[in-house]
């Protein structure tokens, strides 16, 4: 943990940052939203996030790289790069649904290695980095370890699942129904805070079928250091396959078997 003690000290820093930023533009009456080329909302609070957690980075860690939803790939003369989301779940953010949260991850070559989600609008923050163990408060100060649970079978696990069109689009409709049908609660929390509530314990499995490296870099630490498994639908861990399966462990292999990519397994 002490090699990256440092960097999640900062990743704190950027989210109090982050958290000013976000929640001064928060129901906002002049909070202005546009739509980007692929259709999906950006704010311009936004945009502000991440300007700002660029600006700090770069003071405080000018030989790491920077790569951010709204700007891109920045610098960096090594393995080391910083992974932001400003604000995942923007159509929450700007409909008043206060389920959103920054996104801060480290990666050290292609590991995420410090993994922060703020989420001020709920009052909440979870946060972890390799060794050290996943926590979740207010702040640093008023933190609490977390871990998964340890339901084994699908018919008495809550199970979180991203929206519906999604698996039909990636052609995996019905087995998601199949797997609603099957476990004992399902609900679609969507964007980051499935995967919070299964780091938590609250819940023991979430799945999407398509995401980018600014979605998931960040909640790969919480999951796996709170006792969880965290793989793409192949089968595959770390945040480079573009899908997600996060469950507790004794429910994973399963889920893969009914939610994996065709031909995967």
């Amino acid at each position: 943990m002490a090699r990256y003690a440092d960097d999640l000290a900062l990743a704190h820093v950027l989210a109090d940052t982050a958290d000013t930023i976000s929640m001064s533009r928060f129901r906002a009456l002049d909070l202005r939203v546009e739509s980007k080329p692929d259709l999906t909302p950006v704010s311009d609070a936004d945009t502000a996030v991440e300007r700002a957690l660029r600006a700090t980075l770069s003071r405080s860690r000018p030989r790491d790289g920077v790569l951010g939803e709204e700007f891109g790939t920045q610098g960096g003369n090594g393995d080391r790069q910083w992974v932001i989301d400003p604000i995942d779940g923007t159509k929450n953010f700007v409909r008043g649904v206060p389920i959103w949260a920054t996104l801060i991850a480290l990666m050290d070559g292609d590991r995420p290695v410090v993994g922060l989600v703020s989420a001020p609008a709920l009052g909440r923050r979870w946060w972890a980095a390799t060794g050290h163990g996943a926590y979740a408060g207010r702040h640093q100060a008023a933190a609490t370890a977390i871990s998964v649970s340890g339901v084994r079978r699908l018919a008495d696990a809550s199970f979180c699942y991203s929206s519906l069109p999604g698996w039909e689009q990636a052609g995996r409709l019905d087995a998601m129904l199949d797997v609603i049908r099957e476990c004992w609660r399902s609900r679609a929390y969507g964007d980051f805070y499935g995967y919070m509530l299964v780091a938590e314990g609250a819940v023991d499995a979430m799945a999407e079928p398509e995401l980018s490296l600014w979605d998931l870099a960040a909640l790969i630490p919480i999951v796996t250091e709170a006792g969880g498994t965290f793989t793409d639908l192949a089968g595959r861990p770390g945040p480079a396959g573009g899908s997600a399966l996060a469950t507790n462990g004794p429910l994973h292999a399963g889920l893969l078997d009914r939610l994996g990519t065709p031909g995967s397994r």
